[in-house]
């Protein structure tokens, strides 16, 4: 692709619903059954406990029964072949772009196979269940709870991203609502800083006008199709 060297990729709900994970907000506002609110915020964790950890154990149990689809593995190719600067950000929290392969990536809203404690910051790998008063194994802290960041708390990664959108050429959103922020203003950013941006989404989302241009579709579709595209 003339004239584009460093790529920053956004990747959203959309990208995993495909292999059968629900999107973070369905049918009223709901996440799996749940109120966002009951299950996202630090004020859910410090009023019901039992309730937040086990929503997260049984997330993290589903993600044995899935697997990345054809866009995860197509942006694990980009990943793998393309020679100038490549960042997929997440806001998914599962494992998928993991799994088909991508390395040059990040979380930005955690991850569900990671555990944070509260009191100490520490963060490591978890698997299997969570229960409330878990014992931090760096600072002996009964304080570990899902590393989720919840509404209300501070991405991660945030320094590294702008850099990213700072140097990019050309920034995509795929399956990203437009609706969350900040991950909603970084079409803005990249536009700002020069870059040319691409939206590849199901349906219109509340940042589509931002883009330069707008692909309709399923993501297992029109990614691995844009993907061959840039690489050819």
């Amino acid at each position: 692709m003339t004239g584009i060297r460093n790529i920053v990729v956004l990747t959203g709900a959309g990208v995993s619903a495909e292999s059968g994970i629900a999107t973070f907000r369905g049918p009223g506002g709901l996440w799996e059954g749940h109120r966002v609110e009951d299950v996202c915020t630090p004020q859910a964790l410090a009023r019901d406990p039992a309730l937040v950890h086990r929503f997260y154990d049984l997330r993290r149990a589903a993600l044995a029964g899935v697997e990345p689809n054809a866009a995860h593995r197509a942006l694990a190719r980009l990943d793998a072949e393309w020679p100038g600067e490549v960042l997929i950000v997440t806001q998914n929290v599962d494992d998928l772009h993991e799994r088909a392969g991508a390395r040059r990536m990040l979380h930005m809203h955690g991850e569900l196979k990671s555990a944070l404690c509260s009191a100490c910051g520490d963060r490591r790998a978890w698997c299997g269940d969570m229960p409330p008063r878990t014992v931090c194994a760096a600072c002996g802290a009964t304080a570990v709870r899902p590393d989720i960041v919840f509404f209300g708390e501070m991405p991660y990664a945030m320094d590294t991203i702008e850099r990213a959108l700072a140097r990019a050429d050309l920034f995509v959103s795929i399956g990203t609502s437009g609706a969350v922020y900040p991950a909603a203003g970084f079409v803005q950013t990249a536009k700002y800083h020069g870059a040319r941006t691409l939206e590849i989404n199901l349906d219109r989302s509340e940042g589509s006008s931002w883009f330069h241009e707008s692909r309709r579709g399923p993501a297992g579709e029109l990614v691995p199709a844009w993907v061959a595209e840039v690489l050819a």
